[in-house]
């Protein structure tokens, strides 16, 4: 489109504004993924443990069957059903300084408690059973939203778990109480989460 001053005189649009106009927007930039996830700090940490020979624990494979499968190319395939083989245990296990470990990890976005749904019973079984041959067992639980990690030990879950079926008993566990009876592990840069920290009290709390 052409276009002139009342002079007759023509208009020209300056290239530095024609640039501008036709730059395509920046896109806003997102951090909403810049967060780790519980299960992503914990695999981090483990192999920090497993490369300075500290600790051998690894996350525990998903017992799945797989039905069928479809390849959209040759190169590429892509599982469209499958289903558990078994009911999972825990989701970690290994071995540390001469002792079996097998933990769960579970995330909330809850602000003041954990809600007990979040487990199974198969899971508080299978702990129960390696506690019983002098396992050390634990969950680590995330609130997500408050960025906040705990460990509680077995035998206190379990503890919490029986109640819940008891006459007014608690179907999660305030933020509270977890403060009080469990322990907060903090960030660190290397390793991510030192659980181990909290895993050789838990050791001398077993007297093993």
């Amino acid at each position: 489109m052409t276009i002139r001053y009342p002079n007759g005189k023509l208009y020209h649009i300056h290239d530095d504004k024609k640039k501008t106009e036709n730059q395509p927007k920046k896109k806003k930039i997102s951090y909403s993924k810049r967060g780790m996830t519980l299960e992503e700090d914990l695999n981090a940490t483990n192999d920090y443990y497993l490369l300075r020979k500290k600790a051998v624990i690894h996350k525990k494979p998903i017992p799945i069957q797989v039905v069928n499968v479809d390849y959209p190319r040759r190169s590429a395939a892509k599982i469209t059903e499958a289903y558990y083989r078994r009911a999972s245990t825990t989701d970690y296990n290994g071995v540390y300084k001469g002792h079996y470990i097998d933990f769960e990890a579970k995330e909330t976005q809850n602000k003041t408690s954990f809600p007990l749904k979040n487990f199974h019973d198969h899971q508080l079984n299978h702990m129960q059973a390696c506690y019983e041959h002098g396992g050390i067992c634990f969950v680590v639980i995330r609130f997500s939203t408050l960025n906040r990690v705990f460990i509680i030990n077995f035998p206190q879950l379990n503890k919490w778990w029986n109640e819940q079926f008891e006459e007014k008993g608690k179907k999660s566990i305030p933020l509270k109480v977890i403060e009080t009876e469990a322990i907060e592990i903090n960030y660190g840069l290397s390793p991510r989460l030192p659980y181990l920290v909290v895993v050789d009290r838990l050791i001398n709390e077993q007297n093993i």
